[in-house]
């Protein structure tokens, strides 16, 4: 079950050409599955179906902001920048919604 859309994740990057759009899909099919990891549960299984809830939006914004990042820098290092993680980026959303947590 795709949650984000070619034409939406376009959207959120600001691409109008359609010279990445494999490589977009590709990338939105890798966020999806990484953050259904993350949580334990997958989207098709949880959300939108018979009985089920709709789908939280920040989810879906979470596989966006992944997404894009691995757009943005797909590599897997960057060198000469000073870094740091975004407040209530994707980790924090995710973990809002997950149904299990780790042991220490």
């Amino acid at each position: 079950m795709a949650i984000v859309t070619l034409i939406e994740l376009k959207a959120q990057l600001n691409v109008t050409l359609a010279d990445d759009d494999a490589l977009i899909d590709r990338l939105i099919a890798a966020a999806e599955a990484h953050v259904e990891r993350l949580l334990g549960f997958t989207f098709a299984d949880t959300y939108d179906g018979v009985g089920q809830p709709t789908l939280p939006l920040d989810l879906k914004h979470a596989v966006m902001m992944l997404t894009a990042h691995w757009y943005d820098n797909r590599e897997a290092t960057l060198v000469g920048v000073t870094a740091q993680a975004i407040p209530f980026g994707v980790t924090e959303i995710v973990n809002e919604h997950r149904t299990f947590t780790y042991g220490v």
